[in-house]
């Protein structure tokens, strides 16, 4: 029995420091409904999604029966303070997947609370197609998990909003694909 997890990275979001409240910017916005029209093929029986507003915001034209949040699926908490370097920051935890910033996860850290979730998901939705709205570090950690090759240059490729469909033979990984094209 296979299951499927699209992963959704968020739209492009208004700064703020806020990370709860960000919302997304318009042109997130208008990415939001392409991310709805490309899922709504796909036979989705749940969504999930990271208790982030950018984040609901990107899944909430997919879902009929509302959403469940779950906030495993945040985003990593790279540190306590805004870095004066958020790429150089976020390559450091990925160099040394103990490594944490004060007051922030390190890689270990924050993919098991990611891995956790997504097992979960698994086991008490086998056989089901789940849109999970995320954030891309936690993404690619949780992705990572299952195959070394989503690293620190794959995060870096990605684009908001993006989409990758992982599917699953119980819990192990047989296949990802990327889900549209998002610039």
């Amino acid at each position: 029995m296979t299951t499927n997890l699209y992963f959704v990275r968020h739209a492009h979001s208004v700064y703020t420091p806020d990370e709860l409240a960000r919302p997304l910017s318009e042109k997130g916005l208008q990415d939001a409904c392409t991310v709805a029209e490309l899922l709504k093929k796909e036979s989705i029986d749940l969504v999930v999604s990271s208790p982030y507003k950018r984040a609901i915001q990107t899944v909430k034209g997919i879902s009929e029966n509302g959403i469940e949040l779950a906030a495993d699926f945040r985003e990593r908490t790279l540190s306590e303070r805004p870095v004066p370097d958020f790429a150089s920051a976020v390559e450091k935890v990925w160099q040394d997947e103990r490594f944490a910033w004060a007051g922030g996860e390190s890689n270990i850290d924050a993919r098991a609370r990611g891995v956790k979730k997504t097992m979960e998901l698994l086991h008490t939705h086998a056989g089901k197609n789940i849109v999970i709205g995320t954030h891309g570090n936690i993404m690619v950690l949780i992705m990572n998990h299952f195959n070394a090759v989503y690293d620190f240059q794959f995060w870096q490729s990605l684009t908001m909003p993006d989409i990758y469909k992982l599917t699953f033979t119980g819990t192990e990984l047989i296949e990802v694909e990327r889900i549209g094209r998002f610039t």
